[in-house]
């Protein structure tokens, strides 16, 4: 089937939507938005509240344009606070990951097949990897290749400081299980390797999603994460939670954060954010209903 659709005036962007259903009462401030903020964009936030088996997607209840727009400045809200506490949780990772091989492999350990579970795995991310690194313009890996020529690679404490999260959370999973493995599981205060898989791998995807702008607020996540049975620390007691939806990342997150940095401000600030959640879009978050209820999110 070939793809046929025109490009949309602004103005007749707003009375498509009018004609949909959706309540504009300020027309011009609507043609601001749109000039600025892409149809196909706001389309995101539109979506979950029409009838999209419908080919001209009908609202199927009121809902106006301003709504919206507080949605969509919600969800940006939303992913500046959980970028950020993405951020301390990938570096304390990736230093964890470093330090504990390198302490008893040495400073290329990365580069030992041995040390992984899949030989196929180890050598697309070495692969990865050492695309990464000629990408870098850091200093460091400039000086490595202009001072040293064996081995050609740079030791773990610089080529893995600029791979990309998702891929560390790869390698990660493929390292067998060790002493190492487990000095970093204790770290966080975890006893299965599985579950500090599957939080890394999410965390990273939802990084992505964050750092290009994506929806986070009703994602579905592809990288479900895995709700730990036992933890060292507080962690939440409802556990009957979607493992998909972006409430239990959180949960994992403020739990991790806990951890690495103690005076964190993550769990008040989400608290102040979420009392800002507009139409009633807690529950497609994953948000239990008395979710704050519970100790572990209490300040």
């Amino acid at each position: 089937m070939k793809y046929s659709k025109q490009a949309v005036s602004v103005t007749d962007q707003i009375a498509r939507l009018k004609g949909r259903g959706l309540t504009i009462t300020d027309e011009q401030k609507a043609k601001s938005y749109l000039s600025n903020i892409s149809y196909y964009r706001l389309r995101a936030y539109t979506y979950p509240f029409q009838d999209n088996k419908d080919s001209n997607h009908p609202f199927t209840s009121e809902i106006s344009f301003e709504e919206i727009l507080s949605l969509y400045v919600f969800d940006r809200q939303f992913r500046l606070l959980v970028l950020d506490a993405i951020e301390k949780i990938e570096i304390s990772f990736r230093t964890q990951v470093i330090y504990q091989w390198a302490m008893r492999y040495g400073s290329h350990w990365h580069l030992d097949g041995s040390l992984f579970r899949n030989s196929v795995q180890f050598a697309k991310h070495f692969t990865h990897l050492n695309k990464e690194i000629d990408r870098s313009t850091e200093t460091f890996i400039d000086h490595y290749k202009s001072k040293y020529s064996q081995p050609k690679e740079p030791p773990a404490w610089m080529s893995m400081e600029v791979s990309s999260f998702g891929l560390l959370s790869l390698m990660f999973r493929n390292l067998k299980l060790g002493p190492e493995k487990k000095a970093v599981l204790k770290h966080y205060g975890l006893n299965k390797v599985d579950v500090l898989e599957s939080w890394m791998h999410s965390f990273s995807n939802i990084r992505n999603i964050c750092a290009h702008h994506g929806r986070l607020w009703n994602r579905r996540l592809t990288a479900h994460i895995k709700i730990p049975t036992n933890t060292k620390n507080q962690f939440i007691t409802n556990k009957s939670i979607y493992p998909y939806k972006v409430y239990a990342a959180l949960c994992c997150m403020k739990y991790t954060l806990d951890i690495i940095s103690p005076n964190h401000s993550f769990t008040a600030r989400l608290i102040e954010l979420m009392k800002t959640c507009p139409l009633a879009q807690e529950k497609e978050m994953g948000f239990p209903h008395n979710w704050q209820e519970e100790k572990f999110w209490q300040l």
